[in-house]
């Protein structure tokens, strides 16, 4: 499936899963949310990291979304989680730490969104995502 968006740089979103497609519904919805883009493989940002049968692999997180406030917040989706995920946040959470020491352009962050504590919690804003999707960040 796909959608339209309003405030993506993209003219179509189309969704791996329908999570996806309710993701990007959301962050049309978000006040604090000035765009989005959905990354597709032909975006081609993705980093590489070692999975859990201990190879290098590359991971494409889900979307890139610019916030009101200028920082950029990377987001990753999921359904299920496998062996791979908790490896993979701490690859992205690696990346933002090191974008943002060698770069004062964009304050960049990340957050992990599984679909169940998405409808469980039913977030207003892209703020209570941040406040409330905690899972893999550091203490």
């Amino acid at each position: 499936g796909y959608m339209i968006p309003r405030k993506s740089v993209f003219n179509r979103i189309i969704g791996d899963s329908h999570f996806e497609l309710e993701f990007a519904g959301f962050l049309e919805q978000c006040s604090d949310v000035a765009a989005y883009a959905k990354n597709y493989l032909a975006v081609h940002f993705k980093l590489d990291y070692v999975n859990a049968s201990g190879d290098i692999s590359n991971y494409y997180p889900d979307f890139i979304v610019r916030l009101t406030d200028g920082r950029v917040v990377v987001v990753e989706t999921k359904g299920q989680e496998d062996l791979d995920v908790p490896l993979k946040m701490a690859r992205l959470q690696q990346w933002c730490e090191d974008t943002n020491r060698v770069q004062s352009v964009a304050s960049y962050d990340f957050v992990f969104v599984d679909d169940a504590g998405f409808e469980k919690y039913n977030p207003k804003s892209f703020a209570d995502i941040l406040d409330g999707f905690r899972k893999y960040k550091r203490a």
